[in-house]
């Protein structure tokens, strides 16, 4: 995914939820920030942005977004039930209506057979209570190439659960 379609998708994410009236919120681990980044780099994105999370350590996620240590301890920061606690941690500690939440390994290293280097999971969480998980299998294709394509997907989630998929 490259910049113009990053861009492209964000301008279309900040449009609908203007349209819709509805307010966002991030909570990214593998990302660092990218996809708020991508999100505000749209202007006028202060009338549907609320805030971002980047909880790259345990204790980030544990203290901002309301992990339990026994998912983190059970599960690992890279699971399915992380990325759920922390998209719903982003949706009760801000004033958004839907939190799109991002865990993964972007490598070089760090993978295992279990978990290797590519795999993201992405939760999304609205206030209505339903909470979607998908874990996405990028392969190793790099570390800048892994983050961009978690944006990607993280954007389009925004816009799926905006239409109601």
């Amino acid at each position: 995914m490259n910049d113009a379609d990053i861009q492209a998708l964000a301008e279309d994410v900040v449009k609908r939820a203007r349209e819709r009236k509805v307010v966002l919120a991030t909570a990214e681990s593998c990302t660092g920030g990218m996809i708020a980044a991508a999100i505000t780099d749209i202007a006028g994105a202060s009338d549907i942005f609320d805030r971002g999370f980047v909880t790259y350590s345990n204790d980030a996620k544990k203290q901002m977004l309301d992990v339990k240590s026994e998912t983190l301890g059970r599960h690992g920061a890279v699971s399915s039930q992380t990325a759920q606690e922390m998209a719903f941690g982003a949706l009760s500690n801000s004033s958004a209506d839907i939190a799109v939440s991002v865990t993964g390994i972007a490598g070089p290293g760090g993978g295992s057979p279990e978990k290797p280097v590519g795999l993201v999971y992405l939760a999304v969480s609205e206030l209505d209570g339903k909470t979607h998980v998908v874990d996405h299998q990028f392969g190793d294709i790099g570390r800048d190439a892994i983050r961009r394509q978690t944006v990607g997907a993280a954007l389009k989630a925004f816009l799926a659960a905006m239409d109601g998929d």
